[in-house]
């Protein structure tokens, strides 16, 4: 699954863990190949919300050592960084209550949605669904 080159692309917790999971098979290669093209691209995004996220996930649930999963996480820095601010999560609360999502999902729209991305990756959200102008894609489908 390629992305393209001059549309920014955001990456949700679950497809950056997916990666690091072993026990994970088709989705962890899938994982993998998408984050590869996203780094060659210079496309990708993740926000502060994602990357803590993803170390507590590593640590929790996949049992990967605190110092391991801080390592990955900061290699995911590559990406351009979205800093969730006050007015970022009052914004989140408006497209939570706007369109019925989770807070924590309608802050991960809203923080994609800032940061000019057309494209949302997660298996987490309903897939083939435009929220504030950020198509939501399952690269596991």
């Amino acid at each position: 699954m390629r992305c393209m080159s001059d549309a920014k692309v955001f990456f949700d917790t679950n497809v950056l863990a997916y990666a690091q999971d072993h026990d994970a098979g088709e989705k962890r290669q899938r994982s993998r190949q998408l984050i590869a093209d996203v780094v060659a691209s210079g496309a990708g995004v993740v926000s502060t919300q994602v990357l803590q996220e993803f170390y507590v996930t590593a640590t929790r649930k996949m049992g990967v050592a605190p110092l391991a999963a801080k390592r990955v996480m900061q290699s995911f820095t590559i990406f351009e960084v979205v800093q969730v601010s006050p007015a970022l999560i009052e914004k989140a609360i408006d497209r939570s209550v706007l369109s019925q999502l989770s807070f924590w999902d309608a802050l991960i729209v809203t923080a994609s949605a800032s940061s000019g991305c057309t494209t949302i990756y997660s298996e987490d959200l309903n897939a083939g669904q435009m929220i504030d102008g950020v198509r939501i894609v399952n690269p596991f489908a």
